[in-house]
């Protein structure tokens, strides 16, 4: 079975940085994007960043010129280095990855994290 497993959320002042990382493991064929969303208390679930296996990126218009997603594709691995992190960004933020299964070639399914906690202080 395929799993997807983040880590690296905390309690973090604001101004001050993170990094999330997320692995991908299992019985995976290929990976064609892997991302961030998060949920704050109140607020629908979120694109954060997205990137391709081919290296193109998509990020929220909040989170521009502060957030970096970047990915080791030998690895199945994906990050999120946040940095200038403000009280707004507190959510749960959870991986997600488009994976084809070996085991099922003919179809591609979402996967989600378990979600890590991000609290930004003010």
């Amino acid at each position: 079975q395929v799993q997807v497993v983040e880590s690296g959320g905390g309690l973090v002042q604001a101004g001050g940085s993170l990094r999330l990382s997320c692995a991908a493991s299992g019985s995976i064929f290929s990976i064609f994007a892997m991302g961030w969303f998060r949920q704050a208390p109140g607020k629908q679930r979120e694109l954060v960043a997205d990137i391709t296996s081919g290296g193109s990126t998509n990020y929220a218009d909040s989170v521009k010129g502060r957030f970096t997603i970047s990915r080791d594709n030998a690895k199945n691995t994906v990050s999120l280095q946040m940095n200038s992190l403000k009280p707004e960004d507190t959510a749960v933020y959870y991986c997600h990855a488009i994976i084809t299964d070996r085991s099922r070639l003919y179809s591609t399914n979402d996967y989600w994290g378990q979600g890590t906690q991000v609290t930004v202080s003010s």
